[in-house]
C-alpha cells in the first residue's frame, strides 16, 4: 500500500514537473518572439530616422543654393529653415517615442510638415531657369528625389514590422503574456489625406 501511494506520488509529481516545463517553455517562447518581434521593429525605426535625418541634412545645402537665385522668395525659404529647426529636435529620438502614440502623431506632422515646405520650395524653384540648370542644384535635386523615396520605403517596411509585432501580441494565447510582460501596441505611420504618392521633385 505504501509502495502504491510512493508510485502515485512520484507519477504525480511527474505530471506536474512536465506541465510546469511545458508552461515555462510556452512562456519563454511567447516572450523570445515579443522580444525579437519587437527588435525588428526598433530596427526598422532606426532606419526611418536615418533617412530622415539624410533629408535634414540636405536641406541647408539647398536652402543655400536656392537663396543665390531666388532672394526674392524669403518667406518660402524661412519656412522650410523653420520646418526643419521643428524638426530638427526630434531626428533621433530614439524607439521610446513609439511606445507615446501623442508623441509619435508629433513626430510625423513635424516631418509631414516639413515635406509640405519642400514641396512649396521646388515649386519656387520652376521660376528661376538659372537655378535649375544649376549643378549643385541638380546633385541636391537628385539626393533630395532619392531620399524621399527612401522614406516611402522605409515607412512601409516600419509598418510592415508594427504590423507583425502588434499581430503577435493581441492574438491569444499571446495577448494574455503580451499584457503580463509588458509589451503594448506601436502606432503606424499614417498617410495625410491626398500623399499617396511619394512626392514629386521634378523640373
Amino acid at each position: 500500500m505504501k509502495k502504491g501511494c510512493l508510485v502515485w506520488l512520484l507519477v504525480g509529481l511527474g505530471i506536474l514537473l512536465l506541465i510546469g516545463l511545458s508552461a515555462f517553455v510556452t512562456i519563454k517562447n511567447y516572450f523570445n518572439t515579443f522580444v525579437t518581434l519587437e527588435e525588428n521593429v526598433n530596427q526598422r525605426w532606426a532606419q526611418v530616422e536615418n533617412v530622415y535625418q539624410r533629408r535634414a541634412d540636405l536641406i541647408p545645402n539647398l536652402v543655400e543654393v536656392v537663396k543665390g537665385y531666388a532672394k526674392h522668395e524669403k518667406e518660402t525659404l524661412q519656412a522650410v529653415v523653420e520646418a526643419r529647426s521643428k524638426v530638427g529636435g526630434q531626428i533621433k529620438v530614439g524607439a521610446n517615442i513609439l511606445n507615446d502614440p501623442q508623441a509619435f502623431a508629433r513626430f510625423q506632422q513635424a516631418q509631414d510638415a516639413l515635406s509640405s515646405a519642400l514641396q512649396r520650395l521646388m515649386v519656387v524653384v520652376e521660376r528661376y531657369p538659372d537655378l535649375k540648370a544649376n549643378q549643385n542644384f541638380l546633385e541636391l535635386q537628385a539626393q533630395l528625389e532619392g531620399t524621399e523615396n527612401r522614406i516611402a520605403v522605409e515607412r512601409r517596411r516600419f509598418n510592415e514590422a508594427v504590423q507583425a509585432y502588434n499581430t503577435a501580441i493581441r492574438k491569444f494565447p499571446g495577448n494574455i503574456l503580451a499584457g503580463m510582460f509588458g509589451f503594448k501596441e506601436k502606432a503606424y505611420f499614417k498617410a495625410q489625406p491626398g500623399s499617396e504618392k511619394v512626392p514629386k521633385v521634378k523640373f
